[in-house]
């Protein structure tokens, strides 16, 4: 298998990780005491297991000081530029925790160790290979992938008696919102256990919680707010908090996680699609989050997870990514999900993102925009695997191609909300009398839902610029990235 490449800078692991040797070999990190904004003078705990081999007796914990900081090399001594070390691949790190408990894994068909595959995108810059669809090479033919996080703990003689399951389902084939029912895995027989249902992320049964003395979290994510995985690991760490259940987080790059952007939620606009009080736009891995949940107090009761997080080596928050697996069936490629903190404003109003193509959320149009001189471009969406009766299905809509933007200009936009601004205008301006976003209930529009407060559509509707608009959340960024820097375990 080729191993996946990665662009990146330089990557600090602050305090909590210690490193040995060129790529480094990260010690567990444990959930230590923040609280608040400001960090105690708390010690985390690290395991420093010798071999893979099934212990014979506990593991002995030696503390790592939480002022200490280590610089991992990211140039080999040819001066080769070093990849991206994922969690899930650093087995000596994390199997001696595992190793004589009954162990559950939080994950789906992105649990790939390593992000191994037949054919990676090299240089994340590349606009054309930005647009390469997830699953294939250059020429269009199927790609094959490493093992999967389920088949290596198997085989490394770990007890797995449990995989829960995000929206979308252990295969991430099912449609946005479709209710995912449990399973039994057809290759292992390990029992697959659904966590979304009705179109809401549930957290696990008492039941099924007795299934396990250890979750593990192995699972790609986009770093968005109203991109659901979250959830489901918030939903985890409550009930692992509720049971005494102890979680594994193996980190994983975030392929948004350079930049933070977009208003913070709104407790009373909390949903399926928002739970936590962060931006759009978080820009934090799942390690970092898991554990600004926990010193944040956002579990139920204050309760707090144990949670050890296996860090990433050689990786910053400037370090941009390429994925080799969709995560989810309406993101097929990376610059989708680059313009996916732009363009899935559209979903629930008279416009389509696309969904029912091969290019959701890299284009957006309307039947409403039919000659219309700003929306030249047309597609037409069908029903497909991920996407059954999709909106406007069967009809052409007419609206924009963003696929040609180059993928700096993304980059230095971060969200942009011309898209919505000018399509909101261009309907108004045909007075058809209906509402451009959608059906609202209690004055409250699904939109509100994805931006975490109603201020953004209100001041469209007043005539606001983007930079108006963008200016309004500018004072509770800030606010959110002193709060946020305690947890980090990357560089900025």
């Amino acid at each position: 298998m080729k191993r996946k490449s990665f662009i990146r800078f330089t990557a600090v692991l602050l305090g909590l990780t210690t490193l040995s040797g060129a790529c480094g070999q990260a010690n567990p990190v444990k959930d230590t005491e923040i609280t608040g904004s400001e960090v105690t003078e708390a010690v985390s705990e690290a395991y420093l297991p010798e071999t893979e081999e099934i212990p014979t007796e506990t593991l002995a914990e030696e503390p790592v000081e939480d002022t200490a900081t280590e610089e991992a090399e990211t140039e080999s001594e040819n001066g080769e530029e070093l990849s991206p070390v994922l969690g899930d691949e650093q087995f000596d790190a994390y199997l001696p925790l595992l190793y004589g408990k009954k162990v559950a894994i939080l994950t789906n068909q992105t649990g790939i160790v390593g992000e191994e595959a037949s054919f990676t995108v090299d240089d994340p810059y590349n606009d054309e290979d930005s647009l390469i669809r997830f699953g294939k090479d250059r020429d269009g033919n199927p790609i094959t992938y490493g093992e999967h996080i389920l088949d290596a703990l198997l085989d490394r003689g770990v007890d797995v008696t449990a995989v829960f399951s995000p929206e979308h389902g252990f295969r991430g084939s099912a449609d946005a919102g479709e209710s995912v029912g449990n399973d039994v895995d057809e290759k292992t027989g390990v029992p697959l256990i659904s966590l979304y249902s009705n179109g809401q992320t549930r957290e696990p049964e008492s039941a099924d919680m007795e299934r396990f003395d250890t979750v593990v979290v192995d699972m790609q994510d986009v770093g968005l707010r109203y991109f659901t995985y979250y959830i489901s690991l918030l939903h985890m760490m409550n009930a692992c908090a509720a049971h005494g259940k102890e979680m594994v987080l193996l980190d994983r790059p975030n392929p948004n996680g350079f930049y933070v952007d977009g208003p913070v939620l709104r407790e009373e606009f909390k949903s399926g699609v928002g739970m936590l009080p962060v931006p759009v736009v978080y820009g934090m891995t799942w390690g970092e989050l898991a554990q600004m949940i926990n010193g944040e107090g956002w579990l139920r009761e204050g309760r707090r997870c144990s949670l050890t997080v296996i860090p990433c080596q050689n990786y910053t928050h400037r370090t941009k990514i390429a994925l080799s697996h969709e995560p989810s069936p309406n993101l097929k490629d990376m610059h989708a999900i680059y313009l996916y903190p732009s363009t899935c404003y559209f979903e629930n109003t008279v416009v389509s993102v696309g969904r029912g193509t091969e290019y959701p959320f890299n284009v957006y149009g309307s039947p409403y925009f039919e000659g219309h001189s700003e929306y030249g471009y047309s597609f037409t969406p069908q029903s497909m695997l991920g996407a059954s009766e999709p909106p406007f299905e069967g009809t052409t809509c007419y609206g924009k191609d963003l696929r040609t933007k180059p993928l700096q200009d993304i980059f230095d936009e971060q969200i942009n909300l011309t898209y919505l601004i000018d399509a909101y205008h261009a309907f108004q301006a045909l007075n058809t009398g209906e509402s451009f976003f959608g059906k609202g209930s209690n004055d409250r529009f699904f939109v509100d839902l994805l931006f975490g407060t109603d201020s953004v559509r209100k001041m469209i509707e007043e005539g606001r610029t983007s930079d108006e608009i963008k200016a309004s959340w500018q004072d509770e960024l800030r606010a959110f990235l002193d709060r946020r820097r305690p947890y980090l375990l990357y560089e900025e």
